[in-house]
């Protein structure tokens, strides 16, 4: 079953189930996925083309989450972090520190990287591994640093 399907039969049994919360995830979800097929000009989004989408709204979330909390609408953070929840169970799980530095490394062998000029490379071969497993950030930040060290 792929994560699609997964999320269109989860989909079903929210909505049989009156789970205000999930439906309300999961119709977001489906949109966004229509949207990215729709602008990919695909039939239908594989695997990770689904990953990529539920990353971005994670992030949108997060985001959403810190104004919130900065503008005292412990609310509106509180239902943004209950739908956190529904995105991240469908994504794979977190990459650690200690797995993120290791793929990094392996990146920067990889692509032949000598230096900072060379950043491009080792993000082409690094964010496909990393994608919607790390913040892409962070990845970045990492690769910069230890090129800059060569």
């Amino acid at each position: 079953m792929t994560l699609k399907e997964r999320i269109e039969s989860d989909f079903k049994s929210a909505l049989k189930a009156k789970d205000v919360l999930r439906l309300s995830v999961f119709r977001m979800v489906k949109t966004a996925v229509m949207n990215k097929e729709i602008e990919a000009k695909v039939m239908s989004l594989d695997d990770a083309g689904v990953i990529t989408v539920l990353s971005s709204l994670s992030k949108k979330a997060m985001e959403s989450i810190e104004q919130f909390e900065k503008g005292g609408r412990a609310d509106l953070a509180d239902k943004e972090k209950a739908e956190l929840v529904v995105i991240k169970s469908y994504m794979p799980a977190a990459l650690t520190d200690e797995e993120i530095i290791n793929l990094v490394d392996q990146a920067i062998l990889e692509s032949g990287a000598t230096g900072p000029k060379d950043m491009g490379k080792v993000m082409k071969v690094l964010t496909p591994k990393t994608a919607g497993r790390a913040d892409g950030k962070i990845v970045s930040q990492l690769v910069q640093k230890k090129l800059s060290s060569k």
